[in-house]
């Protein structure tokens, strides 16, 4: 089940597939509420804080959760005090989960699971593999028991219908939430088996809610009662998306193909997962041990800082920067590095083709997973009636198969040549440094050069740039960026939440009369040992009315932000590259709209039954801001000697960010095309492979074709094991939205500092603070004051003139 059971999550599952900028994708499952203490204050130079308490056993799901209140031994109920305002009793849940199959389980060790403890905020260092069995067979009982009792007494009103489901919902989220964020940032391979032991039990049980007759007819009798006009928009749409939801899982499917249909739900759903952990396991397997300092010549001091870090944590005690051994990885701070500086060729063709293949071959290879997915796909959008499962993806979107493949090819044409030209340029410059390889430049080779011509042409060198840009300096800019745009402060709240991870920070947000409004967790550094790859955003818990505490009129949302970005090495704090800042706002604007919410109506608040084309808006706007001057300036002040960045260099950047636009336009059109191609025209079992339909995207798409082995599909979580099945197009569809947004501060005047503060206000009443209540083509309106228009993102790319010259 989708918005109701499912709840979207923000991520950015591989950044390298995401483009050069940052952009995130949407998963699963999600979070719980606050209960926040006063908090010691930390200064932002002190990111790296030590190990905090230990919280008593009651866990959630993100960086850092408060703390849980003493266990209540006296008592044989597990209450979930947030999840509801007046908490049922879970002893029946203990007592049948008391007598689980696979072993005995005593009252005392339910009452003691984390997973089902009472708690302020989600105790994320005290959920061990062996609280999973138990503690979700427990709270699946219990929720079974709740639904039953609903479908029984359910009437068409928001207090016998809604208000019982989002109860419902709510702790489902929280808690498998908790346990499918620590599989993504602390994964064990005990935690793995116990998630995919109890997954079928909890896809069953989301399955049972979403076809759930009784829920299905109360919410058509609100539909069409004669009150339904005086319902506010929020209401309407949040009756009309669980309406269409319910029809997209197989409501109206008669008792065979309801079945079948079930049956797909699972298997796609175990198939995501062992997708995701293949590539997981196969980014891991890949290292590659150096001993010679001539083989990695070239390569900047924080690289290879990085790599003996690496080395040490592998066995090499007394491995340095500068004398090795050195360990190269895939994950994306170490494998970006040697693809753009290292001169040795042959190491940057070892590394680009063990990327491309990761996850196809031996026992991670996921091909046959893929086609699996791709088939079990199309055999559910046939049961739903729809040609392709295209079709069933795009009816929850904004836009049509047709729209999103016009707008496709509308800026694959207006990219195609200065891609062409990008490539002519590259060549040329090669063979003007006397490049061996200059006239057979092939893809391990572009990046290399494209480094060497940047700095070439605009005098930048993106590791010299990196002292100008310390993570705490970063944090502090951005933080005042959100005070001057949306009148927020935010403030360090260290110790009120546990954290899975030292480096992990809490933060709290307030509103211009002191009063908190939202908190967020922020993970920000690399551990390829046992964190997923990527970037992304996601809900802890929502705002809403009805999971407020008594005493309070709305539960405040709480989000957490995952980066894996380069960490600390030795006594430097994290010298971050500019694509690193770039994600880093690029989350936090996805953060922003979950937390800014305004609306009360839990089902639609933040980031929830937003249109899956549209909820890139606000991150990629945030972009935009890494390249205002005053914002640039604020945040880029050399670690050591507090200096600013040199203006000279600022319009170097400004200048730069144009450069090979073209090329990075067309890779993630390259990536949208072949999905939109997957899951519209691909023929499971027939004369075409999956990796024949990429090469065949490609020759439309590449300047430069892919090479025969080519298997980047393999790790293509986003459409494979994230929310993007036929829906990555939405990336360039809301970044026509989102630069459309910017130009409205463009169009007030960006030196204009009461102009922008208005039209901050204006985006936040708006975009930030209408979340799936309204829909966005009406809330962009609102803002903009007219519909979106795809000019201002040609123009930020410059490509506005090709645009011109092909129309």
């Amino acid at each position: 089940m989708k918005r109701i059971t499912i709840i979207a999550t923000l991520v950015i599952a591989n950044t390298l597939m995401a483009n050069t900028t940052s952009r995130a994708s949407l998963n699963l499952l999600r979070r719980s509420p606050p209960k926040l203490r006063t908090a010691k204050t930390f200064s932002s130079s002190q990111f790296r804080p030590s190990t905090f308490p230990k919280s008593y056993p009651c866990p959630i799901w993100s960086s850092s959760f408060s703390f849980c209140l003493p266990l209540r031994s006296t008592s044989t109920s597990l209450p979930f005090r947030h999840f509801s305002s007046s908490p049922p009793s879970m002893s029946s849940a203990v007592a049948a989960a008391s007598s689980v199959a696979d072993s005995v389980v005593s009252d005392d060790s339910l009452l003691s699971n984390p997973l089902l403890q009472d708690f302020d905020f989600p105790p994320f260092d005290s959920v061990d593999a062996k609280h999973v069995r138990p503690g979700i067979r427990a709270l699946l009982q219990h929720l079974e028991a709740e639904l039953e009792g609903l479908e029984k007494s359910v009437e068409p009103s928001w207090p016998k219908l809604v208000e019982p489901l989002e109860k419902i919902v709510d702790r489902l989220t929280v808690v498998w939430g908790m346990i499918n964020h620590l599989k993504a940032v602390k994964d064990t391979p005990e935690l793995r088996a116990a998630i995919e032991d109890v997954q079928p039990e909890k896809v069953k049980f989301q399955l049972r809610l979403g076809q759930s007759k009784p829920i299905y007819d109360a919410f058509k009798a609100i539909l069409e009662s004669p009150d339904w006009p005086s319902l506010s928009e929020a209401r309407q749409r949040l009756v009309e998306a669980q309406i269409k939801e319910a029809v997209l899982i197989g409501i109206a499917l008669d008792e065979e193909k309801r079945e079948e249909f079930n049956k797909i739900e699972q298997e796609l759903e175990k198939l995501a997962h062992k997708f995701s952990e293949n590539v997981l396991d196969a980014t891991k397997k890949f290292e590659k041990l150096i001993t010679e300092k001539k083989e990695i010549e070239g390569l900047p001091p924080s690289a290879l800082g990085l790599f003996a870090q690496a080395a040490v944590s592998k066995g090499h005690e007394n491995a340095t920067a500068e004398n090795g051994p050195w360990i190269i990885t895939l994950d994306a701070p170490s494998y970006l590095p040697v693809m753009q500086h290292a001169k040795n060729r042959a190491l940057r063709e070892e590394l680009y083709r063990a990327y491309l293949s990761r996850a196809s071959s031996g026992d991670l290879d996921n091909t046959a997973i893929i086609d699996q997915i791709l088939k079990l796909r199309l055999q559910k959008a046939k049961l739903l009636g729809y040609n392709n499962y295209a079709e069933v993806s795009m009816a929850m979107k904004m836009a049509t198969v047709e729209k999103a493949a016009e707008l496709l090819e509308k800026l694959r044409s207006a990219s195609w040549d200065p891609a062409v030209q990008d490539m002519e340029d590259l060549k040329s410059f090669a063979k003007s440094q006397g490049a061996e390889e200059s006239d057979s430049l092939t893809h391990w080779d572009t990046t290399f050069w494209s480094e060497r011509l940047r700095e070439s042409k605009y005098d930048i060198n993106e590791e010299e740039l990196r002292p100008y840009f310390s993570l705490p300096k970063v944090m502090d800019g951005l933080f005042s960026l959100a005070k001057k745009l949306f009148g927020i402060d935010i403030e360090p709240a260290d110790g009120v939440a546990p954290v899975w991870n030292s480096d992990v920070r809490f933060y709290r947000v307030k509103d211009s009369f002191g009063n908190p409004v939202a908190y967020f967790y922020f993970d920000p550094y690399s551990r390829p040992s046992e964190k997923r790859g990527g970037a992304w955003m996601d809900e802890v818990v929502s705002r809403s009315r009805v999971m407020a505490q008594k005493g309070t009129s709305v539960r405040l949302p709480v989000a957490h932000m995952v980066c894996n970005q380069t960490p600390p090495v030795g006594d430097k704090p994290s010298l971050m590259t500019f694509r690193e800042v770039e994600t880093v706002f690029h989350e936090f604007g996805h953060a922003l709209q979950h937390m800014l919410t305004k609306q009360d109506e839990g089902l639609v608040a933040g980031i929830r039954n937003i249109e899956w084309d549209a909820v890139e808006l606000p991150s990629q706007f945030m972009e935009n801001w890494c390249y205002h001057r005053d914002t640039l300036m604020s945040i880029a002040k050399h670690y050591q000697t507090g200096e600013t960045l040199p203006e000279e260099v600022y319009k170097k950047l400004l200048a730069a960010r144009t450069f090979r636009a073209g090329s990075f336009s067309l890779r993630q059109l390259k990536f949208a095309s072949v999905d939109l191609e997957l899951h519209t025209k691909y023929i499971p079992g027939g004369p075409e492979s999956i990796y024949d339909v990429d090469q065949r995207v490609s020759v439309k798409t590449q300047v430069i074709p892919p090479l025969p082995e080519d298997r980047f599909l393999c790790s293509f979580s986003h459409i494979f094991a994230g929310g993007y099945a036929a829906g990555y197009y939405s990336y360039k569809w809301a970044e026509v939205l989102s630069a459309d947004a910017f130009s409205a501060f463009e169009d007030a005047g960006l030196d204009d500092i009461k102009a922008v503060k208005e039209t901050g206000q204006r985006f936040r009443n708006t975009v930030l603070a209408l979340g799936g209540g309204k829909a966005p083509l009406k809330v962009f309106v609102e803002f903009r004051g007219r519909e979106p228009s795809p000019e201002p993102l040609l123009r930020h790319n410059g490509l506005l003139l090709a645009a011109s010259a092909s129309a």
